[in-house]
């Protein structure tokens, strides 16, 4: 997410180095063995009957781990107007979205759009175009909904340039692998450290596009209302386009059948700083915030309600 381009390597891809004991390390390759056996096979199944198999287990057993209640939990609280057999039907739908998602890590490079044999629809991408030719870059945003995954080969295929910020998962060989797939499609950068924030800083001056998933917690973030309750929401977006005066550009995937997608632009904000930094932000943050969910409301089963994004009480 395969040409690959040429990037420059991340810090994430370098975490081994920093890993803190032998035990660790271990333990990560133990998980990393797993985790690539099970790609293995994906791979061997092929994009199609992989996907559905994967969608097939995580359907089967999903709805039974412990984590579900927090999913269960999440929607009861958001969409109480649905009833119990509904959000039973969203969240196996979810889960099958899930294991899909999860056994299309191998395939990605066989999913795109654009070009013949395309499997994903695009819709207002050339409004994200016309907002990069302005020159100040942009930023898209979006959230884990589809196959989230396919939204930078789409950004890649519609022949915009630019950088994947992300968040690197614990485990540093997973990461190196799963990385290795994105940046296929465009270069990568990780959400944290002082490279990764030069590199950032570089892409917006360069007038190229940042693209980034807005709908995990963030300790550290700003308490805005999601779903009519204060969720700890990353703050970066907001931040940036204000500070450097380019455009939030919000998209969303929706799964299709037969492995196919539809990937559409569906609102743009203008930055419009007051003088006040810190309200702009929020406003800013809010009105991502409201448009994430009015998304989610339309297809709830189309996003991952596992996040731990509100507190319990």
């Amino acid at each position: 997410m395969s040409e690959a381009p040429s990037v420059n390597r991340t810090p994430a891809l370098r975490r081994e180095a920093r890993l803190p004991n032998l035990a660790q390390r271990a333990l990560f390759l133990v998980e990393y063995a797993l985790f690539r056996a099970v790609m293995g096979l994906f791979w061997i199944l092929g994009l199609e009957v992989g996907s559905k198999f994967g969608g097939w287990i995580a359907r089967t057993f999903g709805p039974k781990i412990p984590v579900t209640r927090r999913a269960r939990r999440n929607m009861a609280r958001a969409l109480p107007e649905l009833d119990e057999a509904a959000r039973e039907r969203a969240i196996a739908d979810m889960w099958e979205n899930l294991g899909r998602t999860f056994a299309e890590y191998p395939h990605l490079e066989k999913i795109w759009g654009i070009k013949p044999g395309a499997r994903i629809e695009i819709a207002g991408l050339e409004r994200a175009a016309a907002e990069v030719a302005k020159g100040k870059g942009a930023i898209f945003v979006s959230g884990h909904c589809g196959n989230w995954e396919t939204m930078p080969g789409v950004i890649a295929d519609y022949g915009l340039k630019g950088t994947l910020v992300y968040r690197a998962p614990n485990n540093p060989y997973v990461d190196r692998w799963i990385s290795a797939r994105r940046q296929s499609r465009l270069p990568i950068v990780a959400a944290k450290g002082a490279d990764g924030a030069r590199m950032i800083l570089k892409t917006l001056k360069q007038g190229r596009l940042l693209a980034m998933l807005i709908d995990q917690k963030l300790n550290d973030g700003i308490a805005v209302p999601f779903f009519g309750r204060d969720a700890m929401t990353a703050p970066a977006a907001a931040h940036l386009s204000l500070r450097h005066g380019a455009p939030i550009i919000f998209g969303w995937c929706t799964r299709l059948a037969d492995c196919r997608f539809r990937v559409s632009v569906d609102e743009i904000f203008e930055p419009q700083p007051t003088g006040n930094h810190v309200k702009d932000v929020y406003d800013l943050t809010l009105k991502l915030n409201q448009t994430l969910e009015a998304h989610i409301r339309r297809e709830p089963w189309n996003w991952l309600w596992l996040h731990n994004r509100w507190p319990k009480n």
